[in-house]
């Protein structure tokens, strides 16, 4: 997909409990939707993010900067409201054939079924993205998690002891998810 394609992509999708979502990619004018959906998050949650969600400025950063190419950002709207954001994140050189995925809901929209929607979402626009392989790092206390990447084709490749450092510096293991978007054939 193009970054125009991209900018186009949208995707309703309906919840166990029948609750209209839309699925799309972020663009600038999502910083105020953004800084509200980020400073609901607990201090619990807090701890698994890679960087400091609610600081409006690196928000502030992430809608001046965004780039499709780097970094494909999908959020889910419910109404006017960020309900969950999903990233694929995109690698240079040996590894440009394979693709982060990264995934937070907000509380009231967790057990609803978002989720699996918004993983499939992702590994669909990361085939039309041409990657071969997606990758997710979950802790690994995480089961039901764990579980739901499995029922979408994700297999569990490693655990990677104490990989994860918490702010606080506890450490916890990560389970390196894979899954293979394109099969492997042997010609003859």
């Amino acid at each position: 997909m193009f970054p125009e394609q991209i900018k186009t992509f949208r995707e309703m999708v309906t919840l166990k409990d029948g609750a209209y979502i839309l699925l799309r990619p972020m663009v600038p004018e999502d910083k105020q939707r953004l800084v509200e959906y980020y400073s609901s998050v607990s201090d619990e949650d807090l701890r698994y993010f890679r960087d400091h969600v609610k600081d409006h400025q690196l928000i502030q950063e992430w809608c001046d900067n965004l780039d499709y190419g780097k970094v494909l950002p999908l959020l889910a709207l419910s109404k006017d409201r960020v309900v969950g954001s999903a990233s694929l994140h995109f690698f240079d050189g040996p590894k440009r054939h394979v693709g982060e995925m990264r995934l937070f809901l907000a509380k009231d929209f967790r057990k609803r079924g978002l989720g699996m929607k918004m993983i499939r979402a992702m590994i669909d626009l990361a085939r039309k993205q041409g990657l071969s392989i997606l990758t997710a790092e979950i802790i690994t206390d995480f089961t039901k998690f764990v579980k739901a990447f499995e029922q979408l084709g994700f297999k569990s490749m490693c655990v990677l002891d104490d990989y994860f450092m918490f702010p606080d510096g506890d450490f916890c293991d990560i389970v390196l998810m894979m899954l293979h978007l394109r099969t492997k054939t042997d010609e003859f």
